[in-house]
This record gives C-alpha cells, structure tokens and sequence, in this order.
C-alpha cells in the first residue's frame, strides 16, 4: 500500500473496514418516544454549556432499524435532553446503546453519537408496544405504550424526528490529552413519514454503574409516540470548540 492510499482511508482495518463508507438510508426505521420531566438539578450535572435547559424534559427512544445502508438490521435506545443553543430549540444526545459493532463504530468515528454496546429491543406484545435495554444480563429500562391508541398528525410527528441534534464529538491525541473536543450539530431533513400513533405510556429506569439512565428519574410522563419512516442523515457540523475556548 503506498502513502497516498494511506492518506485515502476511510477507517481500519486497512483490509475490512470496520464500517461502510457510504451515506446511511433508513428505511422502515421505527421509533417508540417517551418524553418525561426529570430532576432539572440533575440535567444541570450532565447537560454541557453552552447548552442550556429550557424544560426538565427526557426523550427515551428505542429504534428499531431493520434495513440501513451499508448496515444491515440493528436497534438503539438512548436518552436526549431538551436543550436551546442560540435561541433554537433542540435535543442533547446524551447517550445511545446499539447491538451492533459498525453501527457503534461509524457512529462515533464517523460522526459523533455516544454510542455503546447494549441490548434493546422493540416488539408488539398482544395490544402494547413495548421497548425494553439490557447492559449485559441485567434490564436498565422498560418502556410501554399502548399500541396504535390514536392517530398522530403527520407533521407534528416530522417535527419530533427533524428536531436538532447536539453532540459532543471528541478525538484524543497521542498524550492522552484531546485533539478535538467540538460541541457539533446535526438534523434529519429527508424524512418521509409513513404512519405515527400516540398513546398512553409507562416508563421503568433500573439503577445500572455503566447505563445510568435511572439518574434522570421519570417524574412525570409527557406525551409518547409510535413512528415509523425513511429518512437519511446528515453530517454533523461544529458549532463550539471547547479547545478555543
């Protein structure tokens, strides 16, 4: 391999890349949202400047992916935060737990989505939906929404899905230290929309060292939604650079 070709890489290993280099197609991509108020003192402890909190509120998601470019058939859960960055209103992502080792990999490398391993399923159990993450043997969460209770307007629903998306994107260098250290932003805008249903919720968070999701307590359930879509992401951009800083 010469140096250009090197140079030319997209990610290791130089012979079977961890990850596919291509543009990720969504189709059929299922959601079951729960959005809950939570301690605002305790989103203060893990929400970064310059965000800030504008509404105690949590979105717990599962994902159900059955069909992604480049990726193949694989489920997320994770927790966003309700945050505004320069008057506009947006979602912190605050963690995500997948099942599947390149969707991990081009998540983090590739763009900047906290993600780790973690076992999530969504499934329709007799009339509910039911979302539940597991971190190695133990349940961290269990999510239910009784299914198809209500019809949800189409745009309110693309409004939920194309919401901005804040990230931290870090790449440490070779003394430990960091070479970069960006609050970033992201937001779905190809997006089609193929059914969405809301419905009464429930939401159990279970005390775990290494998925603390039961640090932001479900105080009170807002509102829940089933959707379903195609859509296609979009790069991430920086939007703050805590090095300069």
């Amino acid at each position: 391999m010469q140096k250009q070709d090197v140079a030319r890489l997209f990610t290791t290993p130089v012979d079977a890349p961890a990850y596919a280099p291509t543009r990720y197609r969504f189709t059929n991509r299922e959601y079951l949202n729960i959005y809950y108020r939570t301690d605002p003192e305790a989103l203060r402890r893990l929400v970064p400047e310059p965000l800030a909190i504008t509404d105690p509120v949590v979105r717990f998601e599962i994902m159900r992916m059955p069909d992604v470019t480049g990726l193949g058939d694989y489920t997320e859960a994770g927790q966003l935060v309700s945050v505004e960055h320069e008057g506009e209103a947006g979602e912190f992502h605050l963690a995500m737990y997948v099942d599947s080792v390149p969707a991990i990999s081009s998540g983090r490398e590739y763009s900047a989505y906290p993600k780790k391993g973690g076992s999530p399923s969504l499934y329709v159990d007799s009339d509910t939906l039911v979302g539940t993450l597991d971190h190695g043997t133990l349940r961290v969460a269990t999510a239910t929404m009784g299914y198809k209770h209500h019809a949800m307007d189409l745009d309110e629903a693309r409004a939920e899905i194309c919401s901005p998306n804040f990230m931290i994107k870090t790449v440490p260098d070779y003394d430990g230290s960091l070479r970069v250290c960006d609050l970033v932003r992201t937001q779905v805008t190809d997006v089609t929309v193929k059914s969405a249903f809301t419905g009464p919720a429930r939401l159990e968070l279970f005390a775990h060292v290494m998925a603390p999701l039961s640090d932001l307590p479900v105080v009170e359930i807002v509102s829940a939604s089933h959707i379903v879509t195609d859509l296609t992401l979009n790069p991430v951009k920086p939007v703050y650079d805590y090095l300069a800083a």
